[in-house]
């Protein structure tokens, strides 16, 4: 099972690196991986395993982010605020396509992996389409909105060697741009 103490912090290297590309079929320690990482981040989001193992709530997250550099991630929101609910786990993702208009949540965006509260708006693209191979192997595509889009490109940016924070304007942190929407 996998716990805070497994999750690299701001700094390490393995976060600026761009992650390889998954072989497919997946390994059996690729599937493994990506089955764990799923199981922390339900295990994040239930008040007692998280108090009892020490878990920071997290609604995604990227190999990467433990220390394994390659383009695998999990996402786990039960609730969109939209009444819809994604559990996924994906390999090679890749943005296809993206809205002219941006989105940011107003609160600022938090990360499993930066201990400290960074301030500041992150824009990201409203609508998203994400192409990737699922944990099964068979290729989806993904038509994303909102909370789910800005959290798979959270994760995706993490694959890339992205922070949160590189997003963040640093003359201009809390001014939200021109029709950029609030989720």
């Amino acid at each position: 099972m996998l716990t805070m103490k497994d999750i690299i912090r701001d700094g390490h290297p393995t976060l600026r690196a761009k992650a390889k590309d998954v072989t497919l079929p997946l390994s059996e320690e690729d599937r493994n991986t990506l089955l764990a990482m799923r199981e922390f981040l339900i295990n994040s989001q239930d008040e007692d395993m998280a108090s009892k193992y020490g878990l920071r709530s997290g609604v995604g997250l990227a190999a990467p982010q433990i220390n394994i550099s390659k383009k695998m991630i999990a996402v786990y929101l039960p609730d969109d605020g939209n009444g819809k609910s994604y559990d996924l786990m994906l390999v090679n993702p890749k943005i296809m396509s993206h809205s002219i208009q941006e989105a940011y949540l107003p609160t600022g965006e938090g990360c499993l992996s930066v201990d400290e509260n960074i301030p500041g708006l992150v824009h990201r693209k409203n609508r998203i389409t994400v192409k990737a191979t699922d944990i099964d192997g068979k290729e989806v595509k993904l038509r994303l909105k909102g909370y789910p889009a800005v959290v798979l490109q959270h994760e995706i940016d993490h694959i890339n060697g992205i922070m949160f924070y590189d997003h963040i304007d640093s003359n201009n942190p809390l001014q939200p741009h021109d029709d950029a929407v609030e989720v």
